[in-house]
């Protein structure tokens, strides 16, 4: 741990974590200092508001530019204005979700309508008295403010109004120009609304004084009826009278202008209505040459219903009850509404217009307008207080979150911490007896992965379903421990997100880097082993093929032979041949032996505490490389490229040591205390080839010993001294 004083002379704490310095915030004057802080000593610069493990809501409401993104001076400011709404910033380190009233700093006027505004929202919910506020208070503004005439908001629904005059004419103002929707919910009109209503509704009284005056309503209020009466008729009947003047121009021309027999026969197969287009194509009645339109008897009945109408509502009123309609009446009645007709082009005021102008003349001298217009006001009144619930919101949500945002920005306090999970940490992957923490969601798995490989760390990109595949998401899986020999594409998994929600998990796609020094110290014998089984493959199966080549060789050399009735001649011995096989065996073992006699001879001329080093050796020698690479690149794994795939703008080196890893990815280990049978009844039956190779080495040291003669000399000293023998005096010879 290292302090500094920095600008405004502030005594900073940082600690050694990670590789890098991270800086210690868990006082006031820290989160005061914080605009102090040198920016190169931020953990991030920048982070994504999607694809981490935080409030949404939080993220929001710090995102200031809406861009998507969270930067240093969004987080500044909002550390600066909880400083100074709070009496105490330390507040924020303590993570609570429930605000306590007495937090809030009165003394600052935001911070006191703040003050009011909460109580005014816990009065508001039947929480008068409370002495704290949580996120789930101020969630939701239509709870709030569901029981309250006036809210600020300055939309008024109809329920505000006192008298039903006021509140019917709300109702008549939303159902001609649409609702604004109230805090509460309920539907509702503001200012610029109502201006617009009764702008509206004077236009539309003054285009009705201009028909009145001219006289152009034949039939006053009830002309609108009538004249939709009459352009529901107008074509058909023009087309009538037509026909009629037609006749009446050439004989000859009535039957032609009368449908055919031919149309009757085309339409007598089919199920037909007064609704059918081949009906309605028909003329309004038999034409006659100069003829009237019967109105009662003798129509086409798709149209019968469209004259009934027509004759209530136009032809009667304007002249008289009749029988049929002649085309001088006809006529009467086109001029009585073309005026009707040019008047209406000339429309203002349509938006009021379903109302009714007595409705609208009525609204116009009741004093709805000044009603409404005072109820606004009202409702404005309050707008400063009813704006500071959303500062409320935002305060709760800051103080519930913002110890989490400033040790995943400022600092990565909570990745380097035991037991805890940074934002950016999306869940927990268990797949191959292994469970890996360091597990981030991706969108782009290409571009991700490409930066992401300069992370140094082995990475296993998952597709994860759930729901029958309806939700999907990819992950990326950090493998810090165990080894990668059962990591393969296509293995599934389950992936647990932190909601605690399970999802099938397949591997899809892999970066191979270095997991484990164990895992380098094997991989020189399994690369071995997997060779000579490679090998031993391709020569099993090219004896294989040649097996079968000479098997069909032979019976074709048969079949050749019985077709031409002759016995196939047996080959002939050649013993130069078998010489030589076993001359090229025996060669083949001879060198064999020398080469182990070699080896055996250079180990066994070492002085006895050189030999275990020997074998140190060459275990290093073959092991060593790898090792050595491993240790180096493991020492390499960096945090950054994995996060700036995602948008992250990672600020230092945060390095994933050997020790950190390991507690990134657990193995699976029997529970302390377990009880453990050995006994398998499926195992398979063992064979000590391990005892019968151990024998076969401890033969061949053996035999280069005493080849050597080192079996003789160890022999000759472990052998007891024998005292030499002296021969027994020969008698001397009596005579002489």
């Amino acid at each position: 741990m290292k302090a500094t004083s920095g600008a405004g002379g502030h005594h900073w704490r940082f600690n050694r974590v990670g590789g890098f310095d991270q800086v210690r915030i868990d006082s006031s004057a820290d989160i005061r200092h914080l605009p102090d802080l040198d920016q190169k000593l931020w953990a991030a610069l920048s982070c994504p508001t999607t694809g981490v493990e935080f409030d949404a809501h939080t993220l929001a409401l710090l995102d200031a530019d809406q861009d998507g993104r969270i930067r240093v001076p969004e987080v500044l400011a909002a550390v600066a204005w909880m400083c100074r709404v709070l009496k105490d910033p330390a507040d924020l380190l303590k993570g609570e979700a429930t605000l306590p009233l007495a937090a809030i700093n009165q003394d600052d006027a935001e911070g006191a309508a703040l003050l009011s505004s909460a109580r005014r929202i816990l009065e508001n919910l039947g929480k008068a008295g409370a002495s704290a506020i949580t996120r789930e208070d101020t969630a939701d503004t239509n709870q709030i403010f569901a029981e309250t005439r006036f809210n600020g908001d300055g939309v008024v629904p109809a329920s505000a109004a006192e008298d039903a005059t006021t509140r019917q004419a709300v109702e008549d103002i939303i159902a001609c120009l649409g609702a604004v929707t109230d805090r509460s919910g309920a539907p509702g009109i503001d200012q610029p609304r109502l201006e617009r209503f009764f702008e509206e509704a004077r236009t539309y009284v003054e285009w009705w004084t201009e028909a009145d005056a001219a006289g152009i309503l034949p039939l006053g209020e009830a002309t609108a009826a009538a004249a939709q009466a009459y352009e529901a008729a107008r074509a058909k009947i023009d087309d009538y009278f037509t026909r009629a003047r037609l006749a009446g121009y050439d004989k000859r021309a009535v039957v032609p202008l009368n449908p055919a027999e031919a149309d009757y026969s085309a339409i007598a197969g089919k199920e037909l209505s007064s609704a059918s287009a081949e009906v309605a194509a028909l003329p309004l009645a038999l034409i006659e040459a100069d003829g009237a339109l019967p109105l009662r008897q003798g129509l086409n009945p798709a149209w019968s219903g469209v004259l009934e109408a027509f004759a209530s509502k136009v032809s009667q009123p304007l002249v008289g009850d009749l029988e049929a309609l002649t085309e001088a009446q006809w006529q009467e009645i086109k001029n009585r509404f073309s005026d009707y007709t040019a008047w209406q082009g000339r429309k203002r005021g349509a938006a009021v217009e379903p109302l009714g102008i007595a409705r609208v003349r009525e609204l116009l001298g009741d004093g709805s307008a000044e009603a409404i217009l005072m109820l606004i006001g009202r409702d404005k009144e309050l707008e400063a207080a009813a704006n500071a619930i959303d500062s409320v919101d935002r305060l709760v949500h800051y103080y519930s979150h913002h110890d989490t945002l400033l040790h995943n920005f400022v600092s990565l306090r909570d990745f380097y911490t035991p037991g805890k999970k940074a934002i950016f940490q999306a869940g927990t992957l268990y797949l191959d007896g292994r469970s890996c923490d360091l597990c981030v969601q991706v969108t782009d798995m290409a571009a991700h992965s490409t930066l992401a490989a300069f992370s140094r760390t082995y990475l296993a990109y998952c597709d994860c379903r759930r729901r029958h595949g309806e939700e999907k998401m990819t992950i990326a899986a950090a493998f810090t421990g165990g080894d990668a020999d059962n990591l393969m594409v296509g293995r599934n998994g389950v992936f647990y997100d932190r909601q605690g929600r399970d999802w099938d998990a397949t591997i899809v796609k892999l970066i191979d880097h270095p997991i484990s020094v164990r895992q380098a110290f094997l991989s020189p014998y399994k690369r071995v082993a997997r060779m000579v089984g490679e090998q031993i493959g391709k020569f099993a199966g090219a004896r294989d093929k040649a097996v079968d080549e000479g098997a069909a060789k032979g019976i074709a050399d048969v079949s050749a032979h019985a077709e031409a009735g002759k016995a196939p001649p047996a080959p002939p011995f050649d013993i130069a041949k078998f010489a030589g096989i076993f001359a090229a065996v025996g060669l083949a073992i001879g060198a064999i032996g020398t080469a182990l006699a070699s080896i055996v001879t250079g180990f066994m001329g070492l002085v006895w505490w050189q030999m275990p080093l020997a074998l140190v050796g060459l275990v290093l020698v073959i092991s060593g490389p790898s090792m050595l690479m491993a240790y180096v690149k493991l020492r390499q794994r960096n945090l950054g490229p994995l996060l700036d795939a995602n948008g992250w703008a990672v600020n230092t080196l945060a390095k994933i040591n050997i020790p950190f890893g390991a507690t990134l990815t657990g193995t699976a280990a029997l529970p302390s205390g377990a009880e453990r049978s050995l006994r398998d009844p499926f195992a398979e039956k063992k064979r000590p080839w391990g005892v019968y190779g151990l024998l076969l080495l401890l033969a061949v040291l053996l035999a280069g010993a005493w080849q050597q003669g080192y079996l003789a000399h160890w022999w000759g000293k472990l052998s007891p001294q024998q005292p030499p023998q002296t021969e027994p005096a020969k008698p001397s010879d009596a005579r002489g």
